[in-house]
């Protein structure tokens, strides 16, 4: 699953990001309203862990935001205001679950478990473009019903443009919802070519028939 951790003690966010790791999640993070509300609009996530108390802004205004853009992802609060009325806002703006501080980080990853299978009870994540179908929670892929065994950035990249269909996307801007924060401070962009490289040819021969398309000069384009 990939993580946005919204969450302004670092020290908070480094231990629960590396927990989730651990766990085979792609995680990132963001200490403060803005930060959080731009990734929001850039990125699609899985779970967002959201705390209320925040620079800049409250977490409860960023539940809504996440409703009123319509995206289907999981959202878990995390605060140390144990107040009910809290917990009766957040769950009445859409959040799954609500988890006080202080945790612990069994919980947590138990938390995350239960708000995914409830999804899947509710309905069918995956994602469909052409002849081929993507299940975020699962990791596989399939093209007319048979499994294309990708690698896991390959798959963060695949799931990228299927929510992206005919986007144009700037090749620096995937590279830094793929790989995580920072990585648009380089220029070298060889690790991200590789990866697309083997990617689409999977899909090349796989029979697929959507295409991760390069515009020169500016990044890729989904075209199925």
């Amino acid at each position: 699953m990939k993580i946005l951790i919204v969450e302004d003690d670092p020290s908070l966010m480094e231990v629960m990001a590396a927990a989730l790791k651990k766990d085979g999640h792609t995680v990132e993070g963001a200490a403060d309203f803005s930060s959080a509300s731009q990734k929001m609009e850039l990125y699609a996530y899985d779970c967002i862990l959201l705390d209320i108390m925040l620079p800049g802004g409250s977490g409860l205004d960023l539940l809504s935001k996440i409703k009123d853009m319509d995206k289907r992802v999981n959202v878990i609060i995390i605060s140390a205001k144990d107040s009910i009325d809290d917990k009766v806002s957040g769950l009445e703006l859409g959040a799954d679950d609500y988890l006080a501080k202080p945790f612990h980080l069994a919980e947590l990853s138990a938390r995350i478990r239960s708000v995914a299978r409830r999804s899947r009870m509710d309905g069918d994540f995956s994602l469909k473009a052409g002849n081929v179908t993507l299940e975020p929670e699962t990791g596989r892929v399939f093209v007319d019903g048979r499994q294309v065994e990708l690698l896991k950035k390959e798959f963060s990249i695949l799931e990228y443009f299927m929510h992206r269909p005919g986007h144009l996307v700037d090749k620096a801007v995937l590279a830094e919802a793929i790989w995580g924060d920072h990585i648009d401070q380089t220029d070298d962009f060889q690790f991200l070519y590789a990866q697309m490289k083997n990617l689409r040819k999977k899909l090349q021969e796989s029979g697929a028939d959507i295409e991760i398309k390069a515009v020169y000069g500016f990044g890729y384009k989904l075209l199925a």
